[in-house]
């Protein structure tokens, strides 16, 4: 008889193991988890993810929320064309309508209901009529808990309150998987073989933050110096001295760039138009 096929293998080693002696703790289920990948049961990859789906239990909305000054938000008395600009620019489906600040929330507007109006045959535009309600979540509620319910009503968006009552950002259906399957990227995300400067409209422009500021010189007729940054998300994380948030704005060679999109690692992209002269 084969020595070898007589020999349990990890995973009914890992089944016997949970059946006779069952872990009390996530750490124990963890290091077993390492031990297969030191065994080459699985890779790293898979390793991490695993740890990631025994994570996600421990972990609450303000662990994955927008915060709130990263939120894209459309204000009542925006007009159909500013709105849509907007929603062109940041590529959104969904987008909280405020009152007079983030701490007035009137609900929550769909592109696809503007779309109907913005490109219909529609005379009238009244932005309250195409407001769905808002759904309201404590920053302590769990993430199980909170996918649960997106997905029991169907909801994608939920805007997170404090103890306090006020608004403290955002979490999407997205944000939620993204804390188990890692970042996910979709249509509107930029990749390698997309153009890096590409023009919205006549006037605006989506530039990817990896584009080197020769190609930007060249493009724009600007006089960037790259001996202290590469790309031209570096020179604009070089300039504000910190890495932006979405939303933050900077001035520079007649340029006003506006952050897209980013994160807590990088710079992803940028919006930009021709500065305004005083």
């Amino acid at each position: 008889m084969d020595e070898h096929s007589s020999k349990p293998g990890f995973f009914e080693r890992l089944i016997n193991r949970i059946a006779n002696d069952a872990p009390e703790t996530s750490e124990e289920v963890v290091e077993l988890l390492r031990q297969a990948h030191e065994q080459a049961v699985f890779d790293a990859d898979t390793l991490q993810r695993m740890e990631k789906v025994l994570d996600f239990h421990d972990l609450d909305v303000r662990d994955a929320m927008i915060t709130r000054s990263q939120m894209d938000v459309i204000k009542d008395s925006d007009s159909l064309e500013r709105i849509v600009a907007h929603v062109i620019e940041t590529a959104h489906s969904r987008f909280p309508v405020i009152g007079e600040d983030k701490d007035n929330v009137l609900g929550i507007l769909h592109a696809k209901d503007l779309l109907k109006v913005a490109f219909g045959n529609n005379e009238t535009f009244n932005l309250e009529q195409l407001l769905r309600p808002a759904v309201f979540v404590p920053e302590s509620k769990t993430l199980s808990a909170l996918l649960k319910q997106f997905r029991e009503q169907r909801n994608h968006m939920a805007v997170v309150v404090d103890e306090y009552g006020g608004i403290s950002g955002l979490v999407t259906f997205e944000d939620i998987i993204e804390q188990i399957l890692g970042d996910i990227e979709d249509e509107f995300d930029e990749d390698d073989s997309a153009d890096n400067i590409f023009a919205v409209s006549s006037e605006r422009w989506r530039i990817n933050a990896t584009t080197e500021i020769k190609d930007i010189n060249e493009f724009f007729g600007t006089q960037f110096s790259n001996e202290e940054a590469d790309t031209i998300g570096g020179l604009i994380i070089q300039e504000l001295g910190h890495l932006p948030v979405r939303g933050e704005k900077v001035t520079l060679g007649g340029l006003l760039f506006t952050v897209a999109r980013a994160d807590k690692r990088r710079l992803h992209t940028l919006m930009a138009i021709r500065a305004k002269e005083d």
